[in-house]
């Protein structure tokens, strides 16, 4: 399936890097450091310079934290698509959010994918992506409440359980007048999960590609990383660019990340060696 976001248009075989831009000031890995506009507006330009195609721009942390009411976060995030849509007119814009109200606000600014990490927790999200023509990712959260962590969660089957719930929403949207060619399904790592979950979805994520739904993975830098290597935050480069590697050979599509360039390096890797990119250069035993 050809993914169509705003303006642009991305091949079954073209990997497509989501930069993360966090509009808080409590987020777990950067810490705040795009909170304020001009460090956020250089996060832009560096990840479109190095090669990401989507911005993410999230106004409340995914973990707990203090409460950010829907204006609020409309105030972190509203404002800054529209400053990002006029400096970068083709970029795809993306909206972290689970409120309506909030992506309705940010597709007015200039949006053109709402981002749900929380698994439709607003079903009116998937209506506002339809009525201003946005894509919108479906993601798996296990039914947890939007800035909670699981506790003791259980899956008899976590694949099957991440099948129906994101292709059943994808669906929802899809009838709701989403364009199908803009929707996305997320497993949702580390949300509504246990390492071990978030393990096994990654070892099954050809399931999901086999759907048809372009497949999001969002994992960088996550506690299941941490866990499964036993390091901090900012010693995880190394184990997500790794579960990278591996979700790209089995059919991830976009990739939500930190570190664009290095996720570059790597996509690039594992799609040359599948065929379908050829090496920048090729000198090797040709003279």
């Amino acid at each position: 399936m050809v993914l169509r976001l705003g303006t642009r248009e991305f091949g079954t075989h073209e990997p497509v890097i989501m930069a993360i831009v966090n509009r808080t000031p409590d987020s777990f890995y950067d810490q705040g450091s795009t909170f304020r506009d001009e460090p956020a507006l250089a996060r832009v330009e560096q990840a479109v310079a190095e090669g990401a195609a989507i911005i993410d721009i999230g106004g409340v942390k995914a973990g707990p934290g203090d409460e950010v009411s829907a204006e609020e976060e409309a105030r972190r995030v509203v404002p800054f698509v529209a400053e990002v849509r006029g400096h970068h007119p083709d970029v795809v814009i993306s909206v972290d959010t689970w409120r309506h109200e909030v992506g309705a606000a940010a597709c007015e600014a200039g949006a053109d994918l709402l981002n749900d990490a929380w698994g439709g927790i607003d079903p009116r999200l998937a209506e506002v992506a339809a009525e201003f023509g946005a894509g919108l990712v479906c993601t798996h959260a296990g039914g947890a409440e939007p800035r909670t962590r699981p506790h003791r969660i259980a899956y008899e089957d976590v694949m099957a359980d991440i099948l129906r719930v994101t292709v059943g929403l994808a669906e929802r949207a899809a009838e709701l007048g989403v364009r199908r060619d803009g929707i996305l399904i997320d497993p949702g790592h580390d949300f509504g999960k246990n390492t071990r979950h978030s393990l096994e979805a990654t070892r099954r994520l050809g399931e999901m590609a086999a759907t048809g739904w372009p497949v999001l993975v969002s994992l960088s830098n996550k506690d299941f990383v941490g866990e499964t290597l036993d390091r901090p935050v900012k010693e995880r480069l190394l184990g997500t660019l790794a579960t990278t590697a591996v979700s790209a050979w089995l059919g991830a599509r976009v990739y939500r990340v930190h570190e664009v360039a290095e996720t570059r390096q790597v996509l690039d890797m594992v799609a040359s060696i599948a065929g379908h990119r050829a090496p920048a250069v090729a000198r090797r035993g040709l003279a």
